[in-house]
């Protein structure tokens, strides 16, 4: 990172990627060859970025015969998803097993009890509608936030509801099959290569539980975690990440209308947030970062606010399974 004196800029998040790549796949070989005794690596891979990265780590920490990409798409990815997912394995010479969850997903009843609560708040959502959940942005006044559902229908008319609180939790119970489901299936190819599974979440997903418990959180090991998006890129870039993957806007790929992570959670652009958190990790005072990131002194107060409330509200997400009572004898 920049010196503490350099003026704060996304500069300040610059690492040497050589550097950076070099500590992660040695320690990507002491923790999965050494400590976990696996072969190689599960990565779920979906054609973005972070993803597209620990494909690459694994691929230089393994080799590309110890990797393996599983692809998952379902009724409602992107058009796009999978053929970027091909090409990154492709790119990086990695074997690919393609898995469409569509149908455990309906088993599940994800589309259905989803669908359910949307129409809780929007009575015409039908079959051929389209939606997602978005929040409102946090800048500009302390007005309490609620999330609402957006809605397409087969004609192109846009709807949109506030989500009550129950039906808010029914939708994220109900869309988080689809994470949980890619989990099963990701640890079904690692016993049966005896490789580890890879997770993928960045630093500000990590820290900030944009993750579903034992569905993408769920992994033996997250090479990525300590990096901010912004050195995710960098390190894309170094790695020889497609360009086309590079270029490509970060988005969730949960639900049937496209949704980007600013809209869904973070409420800010990943630059932003980057900068900010990495501000406050740093106790840079709110007035200092204003410049720096485009935003009143105040909104970055309320990014900061919004830091410390996600990481409460989501310390549960990050709890392993808890004991009564301890069991010395296995302890680690």
């Amino acid at each position: 990172m920049a010196p503490a004196d350099t003026p704060l800029s996304l500069e300040a998040l610059r690492l040497d990627p050589e550097q950076a790549t070099a500590a992660i796949v040695e320690s990507l070989r002491k923790i999965v060859l050494e400590e976990m005794r696996r072969r190689g690596a599960v990565v779920a891979l979906s054609g973005g970025i972070d993803s597209s990265v620990c494909v690459a780590l694994c691929a230089a920490a393994f080799g590309p015969e110890h990797v393996l990409a599983v692809l998952m798409p379902e009724a409602e990815s992107a058009d796009e998803t999978l053929a970027l997912s091909q090409l990154v394995a492709d790119h990086f010479g990695v074997s690919t097993v393609l898995e469409n969850i569509s149908a455990l997903l309906e088993a599940a009843g994800c589309y259905r009890r989803r669908d359910e609560a949307f129409r809780r708040v929007l009575p015409e959502y039908g079959p051929g509608w389209r939606a997602k959940i978005v929040l409102p942005s946090l800048l500009g006044d302390d007005r309490f936030r609620l999330f609402a559902v957006v809605a397409e229908s087969p004609d192109g008319e846009r709807r949109e509801a506030r989500l009550t609180a129950e039906a808010y939790r029914e939708v994220v119970a109900a869309t988080s099959f689809k994470q949980r489901t890619r989990k099963m299936l990701e640890y079904y190819y690692a016993d049966r290569n005896h490789f580890a599974v890879v997770g993928t979440p960045n630093r500000p997903e990590y820290d900030q539980g944009f993750f579903v418990k034992n569905g993408d959180g769920a992994a033996d090991v997250k090479p990525i975690a300590h990096l901010y998006k912004t050195q995710v890129y960098q390190l894309a870039e170094h790695l020889g990440v497609p360009e086309t993957v590079r270029t490509r806007p970060p988005t969730t790929d949960t639900y049937a209308l496209p949704q980007s992570q600013e809209e869904f959670y973070f409420s800010v652009p990943y630059e932003t947030m980057d900068l900010c958190l990495y501000a406050h990790n740093a106790s840079i005072a709110a007035a200092a970062v204003a410049d720096a990131v485009g935003l009143s002194e105040n909104d970055v107060e309320r990014v900061f606010h919004d830091i410390e409330a996600k990481r409460r509200a989501t310390a549960y997400l990050q709890m392993p399974p808890r004991l009564v009572q301890p069991i010395p004898e296995i302890e680690h």
